[in-house]
């Protein structure tokens, strides 16, 4: 006979269910790489339309939309393996392996040919600089990663901030940039996009591996149900972009939101330092070397 704290704890799921259930997430997880590896091979199909613009910034447009398709499957990877307790040190490894392909090499590769092939190189010399550009890139996200895993695996400490620009953020504003570029009108507009983001590359890796405080999205989304004003502010969000849709271009707020996001860390970062702000100001988290992100938190 069952008694009434048996019915109220149930037992936990067998060892073998665990087991099984374990596949859901890290199924999400494989998704999450093999949406990097579809992004890096439609890249290198520019190299077939060298003299096509058009093509080329087609091209370079899937890619993109690969690599934010992707951050779909990771950000559910970790709801559901903590919806179905099945976490584990297999899963956080195999987490970072896939972000490395999608949010490191992914869009590393995509800046180096997308400025190869808009700049018509044809001296090896020329090229040489972007590489190490996007080199650095991804020599920080593969840094950044490593230390996650460290983290997650020893000391599970959790936060609402991220130490540093988490991966998946930096891939997001090289990639919302060049979707803007590829679909603005003019057939130059994404040559005089080129030109930067090498540049601009090589600042997101140095922010990933930084000390800089960012705000934990994720969980800024997830707990707004719960709070009238956040409720509020993606309201809002959500209508600046349908306006923005309609009267100019459908990744100009993404775009937007995105790298005010990378940017407005940095600021809040230095005015802390400074002394102009308290950390107690909503949007400037106070920064807590301990408080790195454990296994639930995206790198």
């Amino acid at each position: 006979m069952n008694t009434g704290n048996e019915q109220e704890h149930p037992a936990p799921p067998s060892r073998k269910l665990q087991q099984w259930l374990q596949f859901v997430p890290n199924s999400l997880t494989l998704c999450n790489s093999l949406c990097g590896y579809a992004a890096i091979l439609v890249t290198l199909q520019a190299y077939k339309h060298v003299d096509d613009q058009h093509a080329m910034a087609t091209i370079f447009a899937w890619s993109a939309g690969l690599i934010l398709f992707a951050m779909v499957f990771d950000m559910f990877d970790g709801f559901t393996a903590r919806l179905l307790h099945a976490s584990s040190l297999h899963g956080i490894q195999m987490d970072s392996l896939a972000d490395m392909t999608t949010f490191g090499v992914a869009p590393a590769t995509l800046v180096a040919v997308m400025a190869h092939n808009m700049r018509h190189i044809e001296r090896a010399g020329e090229f040489v600089p972007i590489c190490m550009l996007c080199g650095i890139y991804l020599g920080c996200a593969a840094l950044r990663l490593a230390t996650y895993n460290v983290h997650a695996m020893y000391e599970k400490k959790s936060s609402d901030i991220f130490t540093g620009l988490p991966s998946p953020g930096a891939a997001a504003a090289l990639c919302t940039i060049i979707l803007f570029a590829a679909t603005e009108k003019g057939s130059n507009t994404l040559r005089e996009y080129f030109r930067y983001l090498p540049i601009y590359a090589t600042i997101l890796g140095f922010l990933m591996v930084s000390q800089v405080p960012y705000l934990h999205f994720g969980k800024y989304l997830a707990s707004a149900r719960y709070h009238k004003e956040r409720l509020l502010v993606i309201a809002l969000l959500l209508l600046a972009w349908l306006i923005s849709s309609f009267l100019v271009n459908p990744f100009l707020f993404p775009f937007l939101l995105v790298n005010i996001y990378v940017v407005w860390g940095l600021i809040a970062y230095f005015a802390l330092k400074m002394g102009f702000v308290k950390h107690t100001h909503p949007l400037v988290p106070e920064q807590n070397e301990d408080a790195n992100e454990d296994g639930d938190s995206k790198p």
